[in-house]
């Protein structure tokens, strides 16, 4: 018999062996999760009620939705002998485990449904209308879980069906709001977990303040007591939702919403008071899913802004073709870069030899692709720290930092060898053959010549090197 055992859990083909294939490891993992998740919510539960906290439903729908591959008969099945695992293991009798067990799966099921017809975009949270569809996709879930709560309330509770549905949806409801959040706007762990070591150490005196007034209201609230103490966070709430990203929001949004749930459990902190009828339960818990909603929104709204801001500061600096700093941007870098200090610096001017006759013989498309490529040769070459821009036209300018003049001489010279080294293939077959004149000036360290001059010089250089035969790097003395 032993050995029978031995052999089934070890041996080849067995238990471990099985687990151990690649293919059968998610849902291994997923099946422990859910089992872990089901052990927090079952310490939570009220004698004889349903859990005041019950992650695993969220947490199992976020993980189908965030890793597609998960989402195969095994991990169903795995879940589910979490599910009962979890609560057999505690006492709960098999009828019992399969009837609570069952509305879970059938809320999640629901759920990942909705989310399979949603965008990306809507998954990881990265719009505001993805809130709208998380509400939809939660409140989808929650009640057909509570479908079957409401079947199962009679039974196990003795309570009626509508009763029963209505608290069972509303408690799902709250869960699935306070961790679905977190889940679907996890970073993605790129083989190592983050570094979260030292981050409130990094966050500038600003962004510490909503989370210290989070706090402040939390301890606040539950010194006050009553009611009202579940609405205490929101304004420190609301705030993080402007200041932090989505991400760190829906973990403070949970803490609270957790928060909320543990005290409402507890008569809302006040041990005095008479236990809290259903109705009154049920109106509380909607405020609280109601308020979770609130900062992830205002978050993803704050988010969504600055990334269209970034964008817009992007196109308003850079030049679209090339995809180079525009003439602006790249004398309000070079001005940026040398307030910082540095030892000597060198500005090249680069022009295009007959770049003009390649327009009006191969046309703007292949006069763009030769642009385009000139570009990326020239950023094949440079050192880090240097900045290029297209100053108009064919003419592009480029400051090379901490460098003396006969090293930029140098630069220069890989630059021109680059640009002419090989045709570039503009399509249908045509071959452009292109060389490149620079200037070259370079600048002391302690001197304090104008940007202006010296863009100027360079330019003059640039000209002179075309006058004498183009395809060619002129220099003057350090300025």
């Amino acid at each position: 018999m032993e050995r029978a055992v031995v052999a089934n859990l070890y041996g080849k083909g067995g238990v471990l062996d099985r687990v151990a294939r690649p293919e059968m490891r998610v849902p291994f993992l997923l099946g422990l999760v859910v089992f872990l998740a089901c052990i927090f919510g079952i310490l939570t539960r009220p004698t004889g009620f349903l859990a005041a906290v019950w992650p695993a439903n969220a947490i199992l729908l976020g993980l189908l939705v965030r890793v597609p591959k998960s989402a195969c008969w095994q991990s169903w099945v795995a879940a589910a002998v979490g599910y009962l695992a979890a609560d057999l293991l505690t006492g709960a009798t098999l009828e019992k485990a399969v009837l609570l067990n069952a509305a879970n799966m059938v809320g999640v099921a629901a759920g990942y449904q909705v989310y399979k017809y949603l965008p990306a975009s809507s998954v990881r949270l990265q719009q505001p209308l993805a809130l709208l569809h998380l509400a939809v996709a939660s409140a989808i879930a929650a009640s057909l879980a509570g479908v079957v709560g409401g079947i199962a309330n009679p039974i196990l509770f003795g309570g009626g069906v509508i009763p029963g549905w209505i608290f069972w949806s509303t408690t799902e409801l709250v869960n699935y709001i306070s961790f679905l959040p977190v889940i679907l706007s996890a970073p993605k762990l790129e083989g190592t977990l983050p570094d979260f070591s030292g981050l409130l150490a990094r966050l500038r005196q600003e962004k510490r303040a909503p989370l210290i007034l989070l706090l402040i209201s939390c301890i606040a609230g539950a010194v006050v007591g009553g009611p009202g103490a579940i609405a205490f966070p929101v304004p420190a709430l609301l705030w993080c939702g402007v200041v932090y990203p989505v991400f760190p929001t829906a973990i403070l949004t949970l803490c609270i919403g957790v928060w909320g749930l543990v005290i409402l459990s507890n008569g809302l902190g006040d041990s005095s008071s008479l236990q809290l009828d259903v109705m009154t339960l049920i109106s509380i818990r909607l405020g609280i899913s109601l308020v979770a909603l609130a900062p992830i929104m205002l978050s993803c709204v704050t988010q969504s802004r600055n990334a269209l801001l970034v964008r817009l500061q992007y196109l308003a600096t850079h030049d679209q073709l090339t995809d180079v700093l525009n003439r602006n941007a790249f004398r309000e870098e070079v001005s940026r870069s040398l307030s910082l200090g540095m030892d000597g610096f060198a500005l090249l001017m680069v022009d295009l030899d007959h770049f003009k006759s390649v327009n009006d013989t191969y046309g703007h498309a292949a006069g763009d692709t030769v642009l385009v490529s000139f570009v990326r040769r020239v950023q094949g070459t440079l050192r880090p720290g240097s900045l290029l821009g297209r100053m108009g036209g064919e003419e592009f300018a480029i400051m090379i930092p901490n460098s003396q003049i006969m090293d930029a001489v140098a630069e220069a010279e890989k630059i021109r060898q680059s640009v002419c080294s090989e045709p570039v293939a503009a399509g249908d077959g045509k071959l452009v053959r292109v060389t490149a004149s620079l200037g070259v000036v370079a600048v002391e360290h302690d001197n304090a010549a104008c940007l202006d001059t010296l863009l100027a010089e360079a330019d003059r250089l640039c000209y002179q090197a075309k006058e004498r035969g183009r395809n060619r790097v002129e220099h003057c003395g350090a300025v």
